[in-house]
């Protein structure tokens, strides 16, 4: 069975004010310091209000989800130990006037020289799923195939819908911010990967991005491990969740490698119908209509049912169909992180938000 990984961001915010704080460098040190992480489970983020998990690679479900709680509850626990909290969720509530200070290392202050406003806005949490890949030109298939369903996995994920106290009126005011940066959103089709090679150089050579680093697209190819790295997704609220996301894309990954190993082209979708379907997606969440694979506008609940169905095969082999549709069927009844912290606000104001973020975060 095809092996999996996921990263997880998430912000430190003062109890009592909901403030993000610059107390990165101390959790992560007292994270690593305790017998529940291993080396390198604890990472820096860009901001000082940030910090990074990653799980080892995993085989099952089962896997991810007891290591992403075992990595909540260490983080949580050390950031208790400091006076804050941590908070999974893909935008703070709550801004300072002031930026939040950048993380002490040379590609991160070569990013604040190269776009000061928008490494100070960079407050935003998501979700990274890998997925191995035998091949690179595997993984060029793998996003080919895959792209036409990010706007999906950004509607089912949005958790940031308040900025600055407000409401801002997207799901994922996340994507939005994101999509500022040189190279980022829906990534392009790829003939093979050598063009994928080519089309990076260029970017390289142009100055445009100083590294691969600065792809931002919302799948890519992986420098670091022979994986399709899914990034479109915000942080979750709750760990199974996350874990639902990592089936979902293990899924479609393998789904994509059946359909390339079986000859069948990939879907022909317009750049433009796709960034306008991730527009529509990181607005509305599941709240409204979709726009499916195809460029078709249909009910949310619909799209997730064609979701399904294209992965339902590969589901079934990794024995997953159980716990996926389970947790979709909550997603639907339940609403998307957004929704909830939407119905927080409105019953109790922000606190009411910071409280439900900093509980959701480390219950199981």
């Amino acid at each position: 069975m095809t092996t999996i990984g996921v990263e997880e961001e998430y912000l430190l915010l003062d109890p009592v004010t909901g403030l993000p704080v610059p107390h990165a460098d101390k959790v992560r040190v007292a994270a690593g310091l305790g017998s529940l992480t291993a080396d390198r489970e604890v990472q820096s983020e860009l901001l000082q209000a940030q910090v990074e998990v990653a799980t080892p690679v995993c085989g099952d479900l089962e896997e991810v989800g007891g290591h992403l709680l075992r990595l909540r509850h260490a983080v949580g626990a050390a950031a208790e130990a400091h006076g804050c909290r941590i908070a999974a969720c893909g935008t703070p509530p709550l801004r300072h006037g002031r930026p939040v200070a950048v993380t002490d290392h040379a590609r991160y202050r070569a990013m604040a020289v190269q776009a000061p406003q928008l490494v100070a806005e960079q407050l935003v949490n998501g979700m990274h799923v890998h997925v191995a890949v035998p091949s690179r030109e595997a993984g060029v298939q793998v996003l080919n195939r895959m792209r036409v369903w990010l706007p999906t996995l950004t509607a089912m994920s949005a958790n940031s819908p308040l900025w600055d106290g407000h409401d801002t009126g997207f799901a994922s005011w996340r994507t939005v911010i994101f999509s500022r940066w040189p190279v980022s959103g829906v990534p392009p089709f790829f003939r093979d990967a050598a063009d994928h090679d080519r089309r990076v150089g260029r970017l390289q050579e142009s100055g445009l991005i100083s590294d691969t680093g600065q792809l931002y697209w919302q799948a890519r190819l992986s420098d670091r491990y022979p994986t399709v790295e899914v990034r479109c997704l915000d942080v979750q609220l709750r760990a199974d969740d996350a874990v639902m996301f990592a089936g979902i894309v293990r899924a479609l990954a393998e789904t994509a490698l059946a359909e390339a190993s079986a000859g069948a082209p990939a879907p022909d979708c317009a750049p433009e119908l796709l960034q306008a379907a991730m527009w529509h997606a990181a607005r509305h969440g599941l709240s409204d209509a979709l726009i499916d694979p195809g460029g078709g506008r249909n009910r949310a609940g619909d799209v997730l049912y064609e979701l399904m169905r294209h992965i339902g095969p590969s589901l079934e082999a990794a024995g997953d169909t159980r716990e996926v549709t389970a947790l979709i069927h909550r997603l639907l009844q339940d609403g998307t992180g957004a929704d909830r912290q939407r119905t927080a606000l409105a019953a109790g104001g922000l606190r009411a938000v910071t409280d439900l973020i900093s509980v959701e975060s480390t219950t199981p």
